[in-house]
């Protein structure tokens, strides 16, 4: 039986026992009424065992304060959609662990989607954009049938950088016409990054248990460090990626978004598998795995990790808190080699000529097979609308990307084939691979990214470094964990390896975590102290 069987038939062997290593690995916190919010999968699911929480219970909380925080309050603004019939899942899953069938750890779990994952129920999937506004998904994307199949209580939707962030060279990451601007619980002026900017503020947020998010290029690690998270873009190839609003097949990919690693490697473990309909998770297939397996706090005893220096030098706050977790990583039994990723500066115009690309060849098929009622059937067509509705979409940046993916010719290009062959070749074989069988290492580490910016109207993102893109071209796995705070705002350290590499990436990962616990809950503040460090 493969894991694809395992997952569909909900065997609760399987799921106790991923369950056990997860807690086996994490020993359980103390949860009572005031943060069982804020509580892991583990410590949830235990209360849930010892009949003192119920998943309709758990489900309510979570809705209670999205009214309470996202809403009102500090009005995070993280949610787009609340799915009208979480409370009846919930009652479901309830059911069946009554009955003793206990599908397996994110059994009653309640889980928030970014709004470009369909959902073949009453929620739209937009993207953000008021085009695809109030229409629905003729299915579900196969990584949400995962999901269900899991037992996961899907609560809501959440809001995200309009089109995935890949509409205008002047955008405003975190806000879209359909959802306005969701804003850091860190700080409230600052910007949450994207494009999976409400997923990263509404689990920083406690808004629910676990969200995905999705990744082309820094989309789900640079949201997760910015908001104190754990970020996993997998390999592609891992996560199905049908059924997801589209930028481009080459990079796109689905992940977890947590407050923990454990909780990131039970979500991961429920989201893989083999889908009829995408070609590439095929290659997957064999990969998959458990990952809560690979949750050890030894993990990094031995190992070899190259230090990307050449991603650091972009805030010195920044690379004094990472020169901290690189002696944590040492001190953990880790070797560390400061390398020089090369060929970084091959791929930059290349990258955005693949994206452009494909984004007009796979928005087309997406609309056709998920959205064929809605006013928009292609590029050409949301354009248009755009156009046609100014006052809204387009009151604070254009559609640079949109006209220039509409100009572009079919995936039979000669330019396109072109790029993609030099993607491929300088971010993979003379890329990570490369550096990482000269340097005989386990994987590559670096800064995430700089910290959250003031969220700007008139100028726009102003990132910092990011530590994104090699991986992200490549379409190999990147995590992003904790890593302390500059003046307040939370940042990240990354690993990153070669392809399907991820659960010795997690373990790593979970090994660093564990020795620093840097995570602390947001307090909403309008803004930072600049006194704090």
């Amino acid at each position: 039986m493969d894991r694809r069987d395992f997952v569909r038939m909900g065997l609760a062997a399987g799921g106790v026992a991923s369950l056990a290593r997860a807690s086996a690995a994490t020993p359980p916190a103390k949860v009572g009424p005031g943060n069982i919010l804020d509580a892991g999968v583990a410590e949830q699911q235990e209360w849930m065992a010892a009949n003192k929480l119920t998943s309709h219970s758990l489900t309510s909380q979570y809705l209670h304060r999205i009214k309470s925080i996202d809403k009102s309050g500090p009005r995070i603004n993280s949610i787009i959609e609340i799915n009208p019939e979480a409370l009846k899942i919930a009652r479901e899953m309830d059911r069946e662990r009554m009955a003793r069938k206990v599908r397996g750890p994110l059994h009653g779990i309640p889980v928030l989607l970014k709004d470009n994952i369909a959902t073949g129920d009453r929620m739209s999937t937009s993207a953000g954009s008021l085009a695809l506004a109030g229409v629905r998904a003729e299915r579900d994307a196969h990584v949400v049938a995962q999901l269900r199949a899991a037992g996961a209580v899907i609560i809501g939707k959440t809001n995200l950088s309009e089109w995935a962030n890949m509409r205008s060279t002047h955008s405003v990451s975190g806000w879209s016409a359909r959802g306005g601007l969701t804003r850091n619980p860190y700080a409230l002026d600052r910007n949450c990054s994207g494009s999976s900017s409400g997923s990263g503020a509404a689990i920083a947020a406690s808004l629910a248990t676990l969200a995905v998010g999705t990744e082309t290029d820094g989309s789900i690690v640079s949201p997760a460090s910015v908001c104190g998270l754990v970020g996993i873009k997998p390999t592609i190839g891992l996560v199905s990626r049908s059924g997801i609003i589209p930028i481009a097949h080459s990079q796109d990919t689905a992940g977890p978004m947590a407050r923990s690693v454990s909780d990131a490697a039970l979500m991961l473990s429920a989201m893989v598998g083999v889908d009829a309909n995408d070609e590439a998770t095929k290659a997957g297939a064999d990969k998959a795995a458990d990952y809560a397996k690979a949750l050890d706090k030894g993990a990094l005893k031995g190992k070899r990790l190259g230090v990307a220096r050449n991603f650091f030098g972009s805030n010195d706050d920044l690379d004094e808190a990472i020169e901290k977790s690189l002696a944590v990583l040492k001190a953990q039994g880790a070797e560390l080699v400061d390398v020089k990723l090369p060929n970084t500066d091959k791929y930059n115009d290349s990258e955005l000529q693949v994206l452009l690309y494909e984004f007009k060849a796979d928005l087309e098929a997406y609309l056709k097979q998920y959205a064929p009622s809605a006013k928009i059937a292609n590029m050409a067509d949301l354009i248009a609308f755009n156009r046609q509705n100014a006052s809204t979409e387009l009151r604070y940046f254009g559609q640079e990307h949109l006209e220039a993916s509409q100009a572009k010719a079919g995936l039979d290009s000669e330019e396109y084939r072109n790029a993609l062959s030099n993607n491929h070749r300088y971010s993979r074989s003379e890329g990570i691979d490369q550096i990482l069988k000269e340097q005989k290492l386990d994987g590559l580490v670096a800064p995430t990214g700089g910290p959250a910016w003031l969220t700007d109207f008139i100028n726009g993102d102003h990132y910092g470094g990011s530590f994104s893109s090699p991986a992200a071209v490549a379409g190999y796995p990147h995590i992003t964990v904790p890593a302390g705070y500059v003046h307040g705002l939370p940042v990240g350290l990354s690993f990153v390896g070669t392809a399907f590499s991820e659960a010795s990436l997690i373990g790593m990962a979970y090994a660093y975590e564990q020795a620093t616990q840097h995570r602390r809950a947001p307090q909403f503040p309008a803004s930072v102290s600049l006194a704090v460090r």
